[in-house]
């Protein structure tokens, strides 16, 4: 029997912070939540009537709340995470700064979800999004492992964890030690007796990095110079940032990451690495052997793990039956919105990619689709909508 496709006027995918606050701010504009599925067959125009309100659902790919914060190692904690952002409405409850970040945040999120009540239906991996017709004012059609879903609109938050980047080397398939990536990190411990080599220039890599140096013997590799900051990071600092992420976004090429853009920061924990010797960092090595890698300056250094501190990339492949990358690379943005797709906005991503870029995001994308949805509900009707 063939499923009937289910209809909404948004559906937001993803439901981390970046979805939690686009649900929020749908919520509190009138959306109430998609009917449920109902016999095959009956597809049902979504609201936006005068006689009935719009709808939204939020589809995410976990099996629980917490978004990418239910897959993070044990050992970061609340004392050491960076800072988070309270969930738009409900502040977080006391937290207590020894307990891992993952438990604290994924309760949070689970509690936030139930006190609202947000129309958020899982585990359903989302496949593809493409369009219904060639109408700009059309509906979109999104294809998931529990069905189909009609929308007017997609708020897209499914966020970086879930693509890892690889570098790849020469000689890299040829290593007999481990190799894994900061995604697949769960505690130092694991390492004790090895020697660890880490790679990459960002937040995770120097956290991990003086984690793992209290238990074993570690190197640091970087591509570049790693670019220490020295001033308090303020609320100057933090405008200048963003607002370096979103040039580059809105100009259609790959975001940077947030520490292109700020630089590390020092922490007393860091710097006690520092005075360690720990954050000796070397040139990136030339090849990766079977028992090490080969140095830039052509010498050899023994290694039993190479640790990939490297970054994630935005997990956006089941928009791409929408080609909305450019010459650039990128996706050229105009806020959140997508430039050449209006249906379609990115929270999460680029300059809302940190916690409170993604609450602001949620809001801006929330208002953004509802000029969008009154605008095509004038062109159906054929007159102006009541204010």
């Amino acid at each position: 029997m063939e499923t009937a496709v289910r209809v909404a006027d948004v559906v937001v995918i993803g439901a981390g912070q970046a979805g939690l606050s686009a649900a929020y701010h749908l919520a509190r504009r009138g959306f109430v939540p998609a009917p449920a599925r109902a016999g095959a067959g009956n597809e049902t125009e979504a609201g936006g009537t005068d006689s009935s309100p719009r709808t939204y659902a939020v589809l995410d790919a976990e099996d629980g709340p917490g978004g990418a914060w239910r897959h993070r190692w044990k050992s970061l904690r609340m004392a050491t995470v960076n800072g988070i952002s309270d969930l738009p409405g409900i502040p977080q409850p006391e937290i207590d700064p020894a307990e891992p970040s993952s438990a604290f945040l994924t309760r949070y999120f689970a509690g936030y979800e139930r006190e609202l009540g947000l129309a958020i239906e899982r585990p359903v991996k989302v496949g593809a999004v493409s369009r219904e017709d060639d109408d700009p004012a059309g509906r979109l059609r999104i294809r998931t492992s529990d069905g189909e879903w009609s929308a007017r609109a997609v708020i897209n938050a499914t966020g970086t964890w879930t693509r890892p980047f690889w570098p790849i080397y020469p000689g890299q398939l040829t290593f007999k030690g481990r190799q894994l990536h900061v995604a697949d990190y769960v505690s130092a411990h694991e390492f004790r007796g090895l020697h660890v080599i880490v790679v990459g220039g960002g937040i995770s890599a120097v956290g991990l990095l003086d984690e793992i140096s209290l238990v074993t013997s570690t190197s640091w590799f970087t591509r570049r110079e790693p670019d220490w900051r020295d001033a308090e990071f303020d609320r100057q600092a933090g405008h200048d940032a963003v607002a370096l992420v979103e040039e580059r976004v809105r100009q259609g090429l790959p975001p940077q990451s947030v520490v292109a853009a700020t630089g590390l920061m020092w922490t007393p924990s860091l710097r006690a690495a520092a005075a360690r010797g720990v954050l000796d960092r070397r040139p990136m090595f030339t090849a990766i052997e079977p028992n090490g890698v080969r140095l830039a300056d052509g010498s050899f250094l023994a290694a039993d793990v190479i640790l990939w501190a490297t970054g994630f990339r935005a997990e956006l492949e089941h928009l791409a039956p929408l080609h909305l990358r450019g010459p650039g690379g990128g996706i050229a943005m105009n806020g959140t919105q997508v430039a050449a797709e209006p249906r379609v906005h990115l929270v999460g991503y680029g300059p809302s990619s940190s916690t409170i870029g993604a609450n602001r995001a949620g809001r801006a994308a929330v208002a953004g689709l509802l000029k969008l949805l009154e605008a095509q509900q004038v062109n159906v009707v054929g007159e102006q909508p009541v204010s």
